[in-house]
Order: C-alpha cells, then structure tokens, then sequence
C-alpha cells in the first residue's frame, strides 16, 4: 500500500479503521507518515514540516497559550490481526486500534475540523515508540527541532479509556550477569554453575516490596521484576555464564540517577559479576496544577489517575512541558493478539477535546 489515502471527514471510528489498515509496524512507518503528511498538507490553516517520518503541523494564530497533541504512528508486530473489523458488541478490532491509531484519529480530526482553536495548537505524529529509546521519533525531533516542540501544555493520546492519566513511571532495564566455571555434568563439582549463582538476585526479587508513593495526589506503583533469564551451554555442561534482564519501573518522584542507585543497592550482595544498563527512560511528574491541565482535567470532567506504564510525557518533561496522557484505547488489549476498542469512545475523547479547545 504504497499510496495510503487518509479522508479526514470520515468519523474518528471509521478514521481509525483505515489507519489500522495501513501497516505501519516500528522501522516501517513511512507509507503512514506520507498518507499523514499528505492530509495535513491539505489544510490551509496549518504549518507543516516533516524530519524522518515524523510529521509535525502547527496553527499560529498568535494565541496566549499553545498545546501539542501527539501521538505515535507505530505498531508492534502484527499478529494476523491487519485488516481491521468490526463486532456486533461495538469494537473496532486490528493491530494499533487502542495503542494507538484510534488517538492519533482523534488527533487528525481536530486537525481538521477546529481551525481557529481557543489555543494554538502543534500536532505531532512520531515513529518508532515501542522500540528501543534511541529509536524514538519524538526523541529525534526534540533534539533536532526543539522549537518544534515549544508549548505550555502536551497531551499524549496514549490508551487510557477516555480518562486524565497525569505523568508516567520510569523504565530501567538491567542485565544482571553472573559468572562460573564450565565442567562436564557428571563431574560438576570440578565447575561453578552460573546459573545457581543467579539464586540470590531471583530470590532478592521475589522478597521485594514496591514503594507505592502519592504524587500530587496520584498514587504510583514501583515494580521490580525479572524478564528474562538466559543461560547454559549443552545438556551435558555446566554452566559459565547466566543473565538475568531486570525491569525497574520507578515513580516520577525518583530521578534516573536515584533509580539507578537503588537497583544498585539492591542487588548489591548478590553475587553480580557484571551490571549492564540495557535501557533507561526517566518517569515524568504529573504536573496537574498547571493551569492549563487544570482546565483540561476540568473540561473532560474525569478523576485523574496516574500512569504506570513509560510514555512520551516523559520526553515533554524534560523539555519542559507539562504532560497528561489521554486517549480512546484501552492499555489492558494493547500489544495483544485481540487488540481492539470500544468505537464509542473515539468521538467521545474527540468531542470532550473539541469543546475545550473552542469554548
């Protein structure tokens, strides 16, 4: 499909569905990003660039205020689940439907339809966010066009089920490794098993007990899990070498270099031989007293939560931009085989946008 079309009159659902149609998997984004570039284009009341396959567009009608909507335009692997369809009970089933080509609909009909918004406003349509950081579009952009970037206000149209998730957890990803000695398995005494030496860290994680912090007002959940172990060499052999990949998701309220710390600290007497960073992303603060996330929280009249998962606020933060996530899909389906979302809700996160954006 090298020729994507996208019709930005269609309803958000219908919008969503032809988005879904359109593969657009990490590292292959660039028929998408055409198809929304050509869209945006079309719009007289909007300035549009493009660097890589991220595409940023802008009003500039001098308001006192400017906000960015941004989403990524990325999937994980399809998993025989492209085309989309629909079921009788109202979803929209497909690869992307809730993480996240239903918020990135929404994105391109305000877009579209809210030409004089009561706030200027910059969409941003980015690449490659559920791969590794150093891959990230948005990422990109700021450190080449931070400019582009410049608001007061940012909201992500990540899957939250239509509700104000404010901030979002940091990432810490470590490859714990352990070290031994190879000997044949029927004399094992004469080696050092690599593997049994990893016993202390899983059994450090398994008695871990999460922090749970309250940051204005939103309660965080830390996590400290195994997720993945590798090692062995043959049937017969023991072992010399075992990995354990480690996931730290920490509260906003910790800086990088205090998670680091504590995972450190905690496997500290373990018995590591080496401590490898594999992939870090720092969490963000919700910042919901800023006034102008005030006004949105008011405006979608829902309880904010906080967010648990690693999102793009994070990037926004740093440049900072207070950040909110807020979005039709549903995080619960998101990566799965039976991805889907309830098609109601894309409207009704565009018509609750809308109405903050014009009144």
């Amino acid at each position: 499909m090298d020729d994507a079309v996208l019709d930005l009159s269609l309803d958000a659902a219908a919008l969503t569905a032809r988005l879904v149609d359109v593969p657009s998997e990490s590292g292959n984004e660039k028929t998408l990003a055409d198809a929304v570039e050509r869209a945006l284009r079309a719009l007289p009341h909007l300035t549009v660039d493009r660097y890589g396959n991220n595409v940023v567009a802008r009003t500039n009608l001098g308001r006192a205020e400017r906000v960015v909507l941004a989403g990524h335009i990325d999937t994980v692997p399809i998993a025989d689940n492209v085309p989309s369809h629909v079921d009788d009970d109202g979803y929209l089933w497909g690869c992307g439907t809730s993480d996240m080509k239903s918020g990135v609909a929404v994105q391109l009909r305000i877009a579209a339809t809210v030409p004089e918004p009561n706030r200027d406003l910059t969409f941003v349509f980015y690449d490659n966010e559920e791969v590794a950081a150093h891959l990230n579009g948005l990422g990109h952009v700021a450190a080449a066009h931070p400019d582009w970037l410049a608001a007061d206000f940012a909201i992500l149209l990540e899957p939250t089920v239509a509700q104000v998730e404010g901030g979002c957890q940091g990432t810490l990803r470590v490859l714990l490794r352990t070290a031994g000695e190879r000997a044949h398995s029927a004399r094992g005494w004469m080696g050092s098993n690599a593997i049994h030496a990893a016993a202390p860290i899983l059994a450090r994680l398994a008695a871990y007990e999460p922090r749970r912090p309250v940051i204005d007002g939103l309660e965080y959940h830390e996590g400290l899990n195994a997720v993945r172990i590798e090692g062995g060499v043959a049937g017969n052999v023991i072992p010399d070498a075992c990995t354990v990949t480690v996931n730290f998701r920490y509260a906003p309220d910790r800086s990088e270099h205090e998670a680091m710390v504590h995972v450190l600290e905690v496997f500290a007497d373990c018995g590591v031989a080496e401590f490898v960073v594999d992939d870090h992303s720092p969490g963000a603060l919700p910042g919901l007293s800023h006034p102008a996330a005030a006004a949105f929280i008011e405006a979608v009249g829902a309880t904010p939560k906080p967010k648990f998962g690693w999102t793009d606020v994070s990037r926004f933060s740093a440049l900072g931009v207070p950040a909110v996530n807020y979005g039709p899909g549903d995080p619960m389906v998101a990566h799965k085989r039976d991805e889907r979302v309830r098609m109601a809700l894309i409207p009704e996160c565009e018509e609750r946008l809308r109405a903050w954006l014009t009144s």
